[in-house]
């Protein structure tokens, strides 16, 4: 379960509970972007934009962004005409973005404050680790998304050489926690994250995942050797 009182370091486990990872987000918000940055190497910039080009969104066709946080992510969605809306469950990220010009709305992944068929595509990027229930989230996406949409998962993965992924694993359970400490509001929180990245799923078992939630044409695409891969699907008229 989450830990602390209101002066210490909040942090979930791996059951994720939603109140908790909530909670846990709502304490990192204030310095969540510099700490992004930084645990990144700087990387994150690039991924958000291939996040972007690989959803492909059309001016003036509506995005969903999921697990938005403070938005930063929607604001690159948006470039070009294209109205993206920013989604998060942490109040405290959503205000932490505030000043993004984006349409936000408060909402689980799991039970989407959405009509069906209401948008164009989907996007997670670096949330779906975080939901209690990724396959029920991938369905619900699959409901919000009208037919012929696109989803776009851009989330942690397995490095594809084996001594790069070695050197990861090392460098997710001792250094990231370190850095952590120096920049974050909550570097506890930040613990969770390595156990999160370690304990999820690689890249074939997660396109299963959308297969299995009704998504089709299926494909993935490694970013940093494999650090970060962005799974992409279709949604497909319902029988």
């Amino acid at each position: 379960m989450a830990t602390g009182s209101p002066t210490d370091g909040v942090r979930a486990d791996l059951q994720k509970r939603p109140a908790e990872v909530a909670a846990m987000f709502d304490r990192v918000a204030g310095r969540y972007d510099l700490t992004n940055t930084v645990l990144s190497g700087g990387l994150d910039a690039g991924w958000r934009r291939a996040t972007r080009d690989a959803m492909g969104a059309r001016p003036g066709s509506t995005v969903l962004d999921v697990a938005a946080g403070t938005a930063v992510s929607t604001v690159e969605l948006a470039a070009g005409g294209v109205r993206a809306i920013a989604c998060d469950f942490s109040q405290g990220m959503l205000r932490a973005g505030a000043a993004r010009a984006v349409p936000k709305v408060a909402g689980d992944a799991m039970a989407l404050p959405l009509a069906d068929e209401s948008v164009d595509g989907v996007v997670i990027s670096f949330g779906l680790r975080n939901v209690a229930d990724p396959r029920a989230a991938l369905r619900e996406f699959a409901r919000v998304t009208r037919p012929g949409g696109r989803l776009v998962v851009c989330e942690f993965s397995s490095p594809t050489w084996s001594p790069f992924r070695t050197v990861y694993t090392e460098y997710l359970m001792k250094a990231l926690p370190r850095i952590a400490r120096a920049v974050s509001s909550n570097p506890e929180a930040y613990v969770y994250l390595a156990e999160s990245i370690r304990a999820w799923p690689a890249q074939a078992e997660l396109a299963g995942w959308l297969q299995g939630a009704g998504w089709s044409d299926v494909a993935w695409r490694n970013l940093t050797g494999g650090v970060v891969a962005l799974h992409r699907g279709t949604r497909g008229t319902r029988g």
